[in-house]
């Protein structure tokens, strides 16, 4: 029997076709696995902020404190600004002012506030309530779909969470004892960031993450300087004078602290958080929230002499165990829109 003409072509072509669709696969896996670790890289130096904001806290006010670590933030914030100067559309301006007001100013302002009136061990544990609070909100208002293992891994990781904070002993209470307001105003602080998260989100399908987390950190810094520093600007007509930020005698141990949370904890995690959720679902990248409260409590265990047993080693598996389960499964999304 003669060759079909052109059999040969049209096998080499779809061939050629399975190898690039092949090679298309294994580029969204290594893209998303890089968004995955960008996640879990932001949510290990998220872990330490509630430490370094309490050795802070220790000489200054919330207001001082909050608005020290956003001044440093911007000025990891600034050479990235002026590298990637984009336009917004007026529309784009609204979100980024609105998604900086929510994410910057009002979360952090309720969230150390909350912290100055509970401890570090329960405010690393309200914590671990937000990504059930994020593939919620992910899937209400963002369209994404999570399954059955998806939903059972988010709520193993929170209960692994509790499990690393409800282990340990407390500190005796001249160190400071939780309080029911204090953790309230924390989760509080959770559903704000939602907003943050959500919107950032909108922003990246046409704006890349270095562009959206310069411009959202250096925008809401000047909101919270106008919310702390306004005020102080005020005194010569106020019959209660407020007193101006702190500086003369703040300790390096202090300053050495907020630089750290603003550099490390604050610019590094959302550029980190943003650049990886670009590439995997907000719903999924959830689950590395939860490295948060599992190093923010161990921390605190250390800071308020507290130590840790067998609850704690089986919260930390379990955080790690749906963390793998999350992100090793054959189903797997597609990324947004890359733009880099």
């Amino acid at each position: 029997m003669p060759p079909v003409l052109g059999s040969d072509t049209h096998t080499r072509s779809y061939a050629t076709v399975k190898k690039g669709m092949a090679t298309s696969a294994t580029i969204s896996r290594r893209i998303a696995f890089l968004g995955y670790g960008a996640c879990a890289l932001a949510g290990c130096l998220w872990g330490t902020g509630f430490y370094f904001g309490r050795l802070a806290l220790n000489e200054m006010s919330v207001e001082h404190m909050v608005l020290y670590r956003f001044l440093f933030a911007s000025l990891g914030m600034l050479p990235v600004a002026l590298v990637h100067r984009v336009r917004f559309t007026p529309g784009e301006l609204r979100l980024l002012l609105v998604s900086a007001f929510f994410g910057i100013p009002v979360q952090f302002m309720i969230q150390f506030h909350g912290l100055a009136r509970t401890t570090v061990s329960h405010a690393s544990l309200m914590v671990g309530t937000m990504p059930v609070l994020l593939g919620v909100a992910a899937a209400l208002f963002a369209g994404e779909q999570l399954d059955l293992i998806g939903w059972l891994a988010l709520v193993g990781s929170s209960v692994g969470a509790a499990l690393i904070v409800l282990g340990a002993h407390h500190a005796p209470a001249s160190q400071g004892q939780p309080s029911l307001q204090g953790d309230i105003l924390v989760v509080i602080s959770l559903c704000t960031a939602l907003a943050w998260i959500l919107l950032s989100k909108r922003l990246m399908l046409t704006h890349s993450a270095p562009v959206v987390t310069a411009h959202t950190i250096l925008s809401g810094t000047v909101m919270l300087a106008l919310w702390v520093l306004g005020p102080v600007l005020l005194n010569p007509w106020l019959s209660h004078k407020v007193p101006p930020p702190p500086v003369a005698h703040v300790s390096a141990t202090a300053w050495v602290a907020l630089a750290i949370s603003g550099l490390a904890c604050t610019a590094t995690t959302t550029l980190l958080w943003n650049w990886g959720i670009h590439r995997v679902p907000a719903s999924r990248a959830g689950v590395f929230l939860n490295i948060e409260p599992a190093l923010g409590s161990w921390l605190g265990v250390k800071l308020l002499g507290e130590h840790l047993g067998p609850h704690a080693f089986a919260g930390g598996a379990l955080i790690l165990a749906t963390a793998l389960i999350l992100t090793t499964r054959g189903q797997e999304t597609q990324p947004d829109l890359i733009l880099e």
